[in-house]
């Protein structure tokens, strides 16, 4: 029970972040953009932080894409591309 208990507290606890030397220019912004969402400055960066968290990063979203080209092993010619844009386009 106490590892369980000692477990929940460590999960449970906040970790804090410092960032230094932000620009005032952008402190400006991100407490405007906070502001028209009606939220603390905290508030609007934990839940920015937490949504990019959720999000895989663009390298790991590259090689999850070309992950499944390489396994459907279909090809796309140019020409097939060009077609389709101008077929598109009209």
């Amino acid at each position: 029970m106490a590892v369980c208990m000692q477990q929940w507290q460590y999960e449970c606890m906040a970790i804090q972040i410092t960032i230094r030397d932000v620009p005032e220019k952008v402190r400006d912004e991100l407490a405007a953009r906070a502001a028209l969402q009606g939220k603390s400055m905290q508030e609007f960066l934990r839940s920015e932080l937490e949504r990019m968290a959720a999000r895989p990063s663009v390298s790991t979203w590259l090689e999850q894409v070309r992950k499944r080209k390489r396994a459907s092993a279909t090809r796309v010619s140019s020409e097939q591309i060009l077609r389709s844009r101008e077929a598109d386009r009209r």
